[in-house]
């Protein structure tokens, strides 16, 4: 245990203790007041500026460790206990017992794989699929008791994480980070104690419903809206409300992206049930995530002042949401304490959710209820789909309601505490992946790659050759049989625009 004199060199101690104290915040400072004549120059304002981006750093790479160790550890517990996510008293294992097909490969043991044809494993895939062991999906010891609905989009490409997610089998339809569970997957375990099977409905794609049917035994059919083409993240979502208004007109939904990473599930499970509480007093709710570094990647939520709704004690209102920031920006947002991360996380009435489109952009919502008019009636679905869709603005939620409903005091928020990551690039992918300080991470059999004097980076040996990297620090290079991604971390938002290049000289791998 440490005593209170091992802090002296913060606390008044002697002059050697203070100075390898201010040695280890800022060295460049500490070797300034080594002088013969045993006093220290005056410290300039950049020499301040300095040492207070070299703490801020060091920090923010603490925090970044912080977020990658919770998220191994949630793994861990996942595997000791046979299930995935992490265990919660709403939840127990259960044997695996489903159909094998090419859409839930990701989610088969490897024993079992032996029998199915080689021609249902996505060719790409192929070598990642070898080794990693199938997690039983979970069922419920208990109803929920939230009632409320959980909505899925589980759209886009994943773009920047080309060639492992493709147009035809995106990024979360895999197991990215080897738990045995593909990231809807997951991303169903952690939402089922919350609203049950009945209550969580998918949007997708046309091309993925059997995909994620497969993967979802236990999702009603019925509970699957099929997008005929993509329109933002407004249309799939206002499609799930509109359609669960007219089977449940006081429904409270919760939209949460299919392929995001969530550590924490007390702390996770904790800010949904806050946030329904506020969303049924009539707000627009968004949880907001607490950052880890000032990511440029990411758009932020401003706090405002406290809300008074039981059963919310954290809920507060939103005064603003802001776009990507620079990284000038991002810090001083940081230095308030007054932002968090915008999630894409939204808790809200349904009727709440579509009288706020209404106001916002009528078209989307007039063609929206038309389509929910049809959706459960025997053959006008189609019709109406075919009609209307392809009419509808494509416009983001933030954008079409939640940014307009914030300047006029309608969105809350939930400061939450738990582990987010939306794997939105082979960086981030490789912050979740464990390696030794200094090693490459790999994704994949790790036999298969030789390194020297390599510091970070990602490897993902899925073509079943080896790779071999010298001296490359931080690369990044993802081996599949058709294509071969070579760039660096640094540079890993850019792969949408080879993805871009591909559709144009290669469709057939896009």
């Amino acid at each position: 245990m440490t005593s209170s004199q091992d802090f002296s060199s913060l606390e008044g101690g002697s002059s050697n203790d203070s100075t390898n104290a201010l040695r280890f915040l800022n060295p460049a400072s500490a070797r300034r007041t080594d002088s013969p004549s045993g006093t220290a120059p005056p410290a300039s304002n950049s020499d301040d500026r300095s040492a207070l981006a070299q703490i801020l750093n060091g920090i923010a790479d603490m925090q970044r460790e912080l977020s990658r160790l919770h998220i191994r550890m949630d793994s861990i517990e996942d595997r000791n206990t046979g299930m995935s996510p992490a265990p919660s008293p709403h939840i127990r294992p259960r044997p695996i017992a489903r159909q094998l097909s090419s859409r839930s490969i990701r989610s088969t043991s490897p024993d079992k794989l032996a029998s199915i044809p080689s021609s249902t494993t996505p060719a790409h895939l192929a070598q990642l699929v070898n080794g990693v062991s199938a997690q039983p999906a979970p069922i419920l010891a208990k109803e929920p008791d939230l009632n409320m609905w959980c909505v899925v989009p589980a759209g886009g490409a994943g773009t920047r994480l080309w060639p492992l997610s493709r147009e035809s089998y995106p990024k979360f339809l895999l197991d990215l980070v080897g738990q045995g569970r593909t990231l809807l997957q997951s991303t169903w375990d952690r939402l089922l104690p919350l609203s049950g099977a009945r209550q969580m409905i998918i949007v997708t794609g046309d091309a993925h419903v059997d995909g994620v049917l497969d993967q979802l035994p236990d999702l009603p059919d019925s509970n699957v809206l099929a997008e005929p083409s993509p329109k933002e993240s407004m249309a799939a979502i206002g499609l799930a409300a509109a359609v669960l208004l007219k089977r449940d007109p006081e429904a409270v939904l919760g939209s949460f992206a299919a392929d995001h990473i969530i550590s924490g599930r007390d702390a996770f499970e904790s800010a949904v049930r806050e946030a329904v509480a506020v969303a049924r007093s009539g707000y627009l709710v968004t949880i907001g995530i607490a950052p880890s570094h000032p990511s440029t990647g990411f758009g932020y939520i401003k706090l405002g002042s406290p809300l008074n709704v039981q059963k919310a004690p954290n809920a507060r209102i939103v005064t603003e949401f802001k776009e990507k920031p620079d990284a000038r920006t991002a810090s001083a947002y940081l230095a308030t304490g007054n932002y968090r991360w915008n999630g894409g996380m939204f808790v809200v009435k349904a009727k709440t959710l579509l009288d706020l489109l209404k106001a916002s952009v009528p078209e989307l919502h007039e063609g929206l209820m038309k389509i929910a008019d049809a959706w459960d009636v025997g053959g006008q679905r189609a019709k109406a789909l075919h009609d209307i869709w392809p009419t509808l603005p494509k416009i983001a939620i933030d954008h079409a309601v939640a940014e307009p409903a914030a300047k006029a005091g309608k969105v809350a928020v939930i400061p939450a505490t738990f582990g987010w990551d939306d794997v939105g690039d082979f960086s981030s992918l490789a912050d979740l992946i464990p390696a030794e300080k200094g090693e490459a991470r790999i994704l994949g059999d790790q036999s298969l790659v030789l390194t020297e004097s390599q510091a970070g980076g990602l490897i993902v040996p899925a073509a079943g050759r080896t790779v071999a990297c010298l001296g490359v620090d931080d690369v990044v290079v993802v081996d599949t049989p058709d294509a071969l991604l070579i760039t660096t971390r640094a540079r890993s938002q850019d792969v949408k625009k080879i993805v871009a290049r591909c559709k144009k000289q290669f469709p057939q791998l896009a």
